[in-house]
């Protein structure tokens, strides 16, 4: 059931930026065109939050001027969030300590802009974005406030939208990096041509080692919009890759996987590995325009060392993106040595944090450099971008 809306107005009364519930937002048409740019538009959003996390609220702010038109639509999530989540552990022993008296230390209630499964992105053209991020920047501590989560959170916003996010800094919020995505140019005549051109000497010869070992399993490969009918065989291999990892957020679900080819057939595509009809690998990508993301992985870690499956899948599906006429590649985040020899670059992603206390924001400014996640990963460093991480 839908929950009732709630407006806050700027102060010359232009615009107001309301919050609504799934029952509202499917009346009002802009919705439809909502990120209709990004692979992940309106649909993704809808399907996120009938499959994954029922514990989390979910809301939608609009932005409509003095006669109610309807300028952008960006979604939010309110959740428990435990702040020390990003930090792999380091602060686990004294923060254990000192909730087993304090048990709500540094857990908040956090409102969080953007999606649950994946990066955020604003809504509409240049100039509806940019008037959309100026009236959250201003507006949002009060609606934060009324769902009475004490820490605002922009979820992993691409680098590319730090001019227009500027207004947030300007308003006490403050950008640290996320753990970024990466970005592969895969603009070859074929996989073969990509090893030769932009692999390393020693870095070929281990693949092709590897590719070797890989082919005497005689896997076989396909490529799917529907995983509806073998899920019961890929969530386990995606919970494997889930819980090998150290930094958890999203935890999907089989229906997420099944809903995924259903509703976005356009956009989605599986590639499943078998060997001895079982399978033992799958990937799960989405396309836009002449790029090809890698979103999820699942593997079975009983023969996926021995078969370097993790070499092979990349392998197959590059070689299916060139054929098929894609230049660019992008992963998801994590795993970055692999993706340091295979020669990605970064692709930053950024957090905008504030809490509502002022008093207490100017404390969280100071803490929030030790508590950012890329300073513990060790790899990261070794990318020829890592500056951007940071950088203005």
């Amino acid at each position: 059931m839908d929950q009732a809306p709630f407006d806050m107005f700027q102060a010359d009364g232009s615009f107001r930026l309301q919050v609504v519930g799934r029952d509202t937002l499917a009346e009002l048409p802009r919705w439809e065109k909502a990120f209709a740019d990004e692979r992940k538009d309106h649909r993704y959003y809808e399907l996120v939050e009938d499959t994954l996390h029922p514990e989390f609220e979910y809301h939608y702010f609009v932005l409509r001027d003095a006669g109610g038109e309807v300028y952008a639509i960006e979604p939010f999530f309110v959740l428990e969030q435990d702040v020390l989540a990003g930090t792999n552990g380091h602060f686990g022993p004294l923060a254990d300590k000192i909730r087993r008296f304090w048990p709500s230390f540094l857990r908040m209630r956090t409102l969080m802009v953007g999606c649950v499964a994946g990066e955020g992105h604003l809504d509409g053209g240049e100039s509806e974005s940019a008037l959309l991020a100026r009236q959250m920047a201003r507006l949002i501590p009060m609606h934060a406030r009324a769902l009475g989560a004490p820490l605002i959170v922009l979820k992993e916003f691409p680098s590319r939208y730090r001019s227009v996010l500027d207004c947030f800094v300007e308003n006490g919020f403050s950008r640290i990096p996320s753990m970024p995505m990466t970005r592969l140019r895969i603009d070859y005549a074929s996989f073969d041509d990509y090893m030769n051109r932009a692999l390393s000497g020693k870095m070929r010869k281990d693949l092709r080692r590897k590719f070797r070992a890989a082919e005497k399993a005689a896997l076989e490969f396909s490529v799917v919009d529907d995983v509806t009918p073998i899920v019961d065989q890929i969530y386990p291999l995606y919970l494997q890759v889930y819980e090998r990892s150290k930094l958890h957020f999203e935890k999907l679900t089989k229906q997420y996987f099944c809903e995924l080819g259903r509703r976005m057939k356009d956009k989605v595509l599986f590639f499943v590995w078998r060997q001895d009809q079982n399978i033992i690998a799958f990937e799960s990508c989405m396309t836009q325009g002449d790029t090809i993301y890698s979103e999820y992985i699942g593997l079975d870690y009983r023969v996926a060392l021995d078969l370097h499956l993790y070499h092979r899948t990349f392998r197959d599906v590059a070689t299916w993106a060139m054929d098929h006429g894609y230049k660019w590649f992008c992963s998801s985040s994590l795993n970055y040595d692999p993706k340091l020899h295979l020669k990605h670059l970064l692709a930053p992603v950024d957090l905008y944090v504030r809490h509502t206390s002022p008093a207490i924001n100017a404390a969280m400014k100071r803490l929030l450099p030790l508590l950012e996640p890329t300073r513990y990963d060790e790899t990261l460093p070794k990318f020829s971008n890592y500056h951007e991480l940071w950088a203005s």
